[in-house]
């Protein structure tokens, strides 16, 4: 075995559905603007422009139901995603084969320090202070496309606190998973463990200490997180 000179840092690993097996992260990409009305609620134009990307980190993916208020900030948003799971992968993928990498789905939410993503916007820098935050990315167990199929329609909605914020359908989003697989894969090499969060519907919206959120998308039943 390798000799290490510091402490091996612990594998990300998430849940699967009805198993005891783990899911090992090892990158994740965010697709940004992918639903028209989430592009026009945030200024931009909603026509169809080439898709772009930031990224999380594989230990910001939190799977414990709670979401802690992060430092440094004072307008965290929710925003409802889908998240793809990625068996295997490699490069310049052509889209009628994307689908054969994907192991399978889940429920996610792409916390946000708008305020910091805001201000790096304004300066032209990347947004990770806002994005890539500890656990900004809240994630239910992983269900395995052999057992839901591929989703490419279906509701997406989220709750806080009962009260309807966010409510859309994977049919409306502008880039499909096959077709962010294959763009992806032409700049970089993906491979098993990586992770394609979907972008989010319109509808996004602050939360504070206490709230309550619950996501729910269609086949993937629903997921709550609570802010502490």
């Amino acid at each position: 075995m390798p000799l290490y000179a510091i402490e091996t840092p612990p594998v990300i690993a998430l849940p699967i559905a009805d198993t005891d097996a783990l899911f090992p992260v090892r990158r994740i990409y965010c697709i940004g603007r992918n639903y028209a009305a989430h592009a026009i609620e945030m200024g931009h134009d909603p026509d169809r422009e080439a898709p772009f990307f930031f990224q999380k980190n594989p230990d910001n993916l939190d799977p414990s139901g709670t979401f802690p208020y992060p430092p440094k900030t004072a307008d965290v948003h929710h925003e409802a995603e889908l998240s793809v799971m990625l068996r295997s992968g490699g490069t310049n993928i052509a889209v009628a084969d994307a689908l054969e990498h994907v192991f399978g789905y889940a429920l996610s939410l792409d916390m946000t320090r708008r305020d910091l993503q805001g201000e790096m916007k304004k300066a032209g820098r990347p947004w990770e202070i806002g994005k890539a935050f500890e656990r900004s990315a809240p994630v239910g167990p992983i269900h395995p496309a052999s057992q839901v199929g591929h989703l490419d329609e279906g509701a997406v909605m989220l709750k806080v606190n009962g009260d309807l914020r966010q409510a859309g359908d994977l049919n409306q989003l502008i880039w499909k998973v096959p077709e962010m697989i294959a763009y992806l894969s032409e700049y970089f090499e993906l491979a098993a463990g990586d992770v394609i969060m979907s972008g989010t519907p319109a509808g996004v919206g602050p939360v504070v200490r206490g709230d309550v959120i619950e996501v729910a998308i269609d086949g993937l039943g629903s997921m709550t997180v609570t802010v502490v």
